[in-house]
């Protein structure tokens, strides 16, 4: 389980400073620490990686891997009074000019995280809420244990749709790419 301070609000100023072999997540201000991936974790993140890179080579847009910051902030906010720092699993970013030092700060088009029994809570309640808040057009959430893929796409009144459920043998269209197509057989393959 993620291990939070509650007692004042952290900031991006705030993440810097914290050890380089901790892995760190901040949540409306609050800091989790994250656990250490597994094997199948990673497969899964290696292989969605992948099949995305490989769609976006010489396109515009391009896929990121945790560790990555992604920090989301409100205009008027400096980079370092940031109260949403997140390391997703991976991220499609598509504007170069949100890319800064550790990472991008600024809205992905796709962020895909892959759950473990410490950010389940985090992924599917607080960082849904947070990604659709900020306009993040399409979320996926991917369950390892049970070999399903959650797929949330932002409508047109900025909120996510109805959820779209995928097992290991179905194939995700992918709505920002109309034409990439993730083989999911492939993802859940171990």
């Amino acid at each position: 389980m993620p291990l939070s301070k509650k007692e004042r609000k952290y900031t991006y100023a705030d993440y810097l400073a914290f050890p380089d072999d901790e892995r760190w997540e901040i949540i409306d201000g609050v800091p989790y620490m994250q656990s250490v991936p597994t094997w199948q974790h990673q497969r899964i993140s290696g292989e969605l990686f992948r099949q995305i890179s490989n769609y976006l080579l010489h396109k515009a847009c391009e896929v990121f891997a945790s560790p990555f910051d992604l920090c989301l902030l409100n205009e008027e906010v400096k980079d370092e009074d940031v109260q949403n720092v997140y390391q997703p699993d991976l991220l499609v970013i598509c504007d170069k000019s949100q890319l800064k030092g550790t990472g991008s700060f600024g809205v992905p088009r796709l962020v895909i995280e892959v759950t473990s029994p410490s950010t389940a809570k985090n992924d599917r309640l607080l960082k849904f809420n947070i990604y659709e808040k900020f306009g993040v057009k399409e979320f996926w959430i991917v369950e390892p244990d049970m070999k399903l893929v959650s797929v949330f796409i932002l409508q047109d009144n900025n909120r996510y749709g109805r959820t779209e459920l995928y097992t290991e043998k179905d194939q995700v269209k992918v709505s920002i790419f109309p034409d990439l197509v993730i083989d999911l057989n492939t993802v859940f393959d171990f």
